[in-house]
């Protein structure tokens, strides 16, 4: 009798211990889990605040670049053939790296290329920029030809049409890409506030494109008047201009 005693003693304590064991071992699997689950949304939220554009990508500015293609009457360049003849008419010039300004290894050479204007822009602001922070300026990409563009919305529907009026103007060669990804966040803030006052005067239109994450930048041919002025004013710094300062200078002599 003593025995069944003892052993029902027994099982009743071990069975009490299992009862009290399993809530803290829930307990101890929920608390793991649990940071788990914030990291992941701190990162998701971290994720959402990166894309702040100050130019944010619309129809109206693809509107506003292809009317500034069809004030020039260029045209969207159809094929390598094209773009070779307007190569060796010197339409379309070389962008050369140097200690200011890289360029993607990725984009095809022959392609490495734009409007003399867009260069004297890119020359202007690679420079200025590697003077403020000692850095270069990449570029992404430049001119494309329709067949191209055809061939990149095939695998990036983001990407602007090839035709009619919202295409891409890479395909007149006045348009570059800087490269975004990588710019510290004062090195961001300095080439927004750079282009903020030139898009005022309507001497550029940028886009900060957030899938490719670069500036996609279209620049009009009166930047190199504007240029000139500057040159002949004296004017060697681009930082710290106002829209007013900007439009005083580009002002046409009385």
């Amino acid at each position: 009798m003593l025995g069944l005693r003892t052993t029902g003693r027994f099982i009743l304590v071990l069975a009490l211990a299992i009862t009290v064991a399993s809530p803290a071992f829930a307990l101890h699997e929920y608390v793991g889990k649990a940071p788990r689950k914030k990291t992941a949304s701190k990162r998701a939220r971290v994720r959402r605040m990166h894309w702040n554009p100050v130019f944010r990508p619309s129809r109206e500015s693809l509107l506003l670049q292809n009317a500034e293609i069809d004030r020039l009457d260029l045209p969207r360049i159809q094929d390598d053939a094209e773009m070779e003849e307007l190569k060796t008419s010197g339409d379309l010039v070389a962008i050369v790296p140097n200690q200011a300004l890289r360029i993607d290894p990725r984009l095809d050479p022959n392609r490495r290329y734009c409007r003399p204007w867009t260069l004297d822009f890119l020359t202007d602001l690679s420079q200025d920029f590697y003077e403020q922070f000692g850095a270069q300026i990449q570029v992404n990409s430049a001119v494309r030809t329709v067949k191209v563009q055809q061939k990149l919305r095939r695998h990036n529907r983001n990407a602007a049409p090839a035709e009619g009026e919202i295409a891409s103007s890479h395909l007149a060669g006045i348009t570059v890409d800087i490269q975004r990804r990588g710019l510290s966040k004062a090195q961001l803030k300095w080439v927004q506030d750079y282009l903020r006052p030139l898009k005022a005067m309507g001497l550029v239109e940028p886009e900060e494109e957030r899938r490719q994450w670069v500036f996609h930048i279209m620049v009009s041919d009166r930047y190199s008047d504007w240029r000139e002025s500057r040159v002949l004013s004296g004017e060697d710094d681009m930082n710290g201009l106002t829209p007013n300062l900007l439009e005083a200078a580009f002002a046409p002599a009385q």
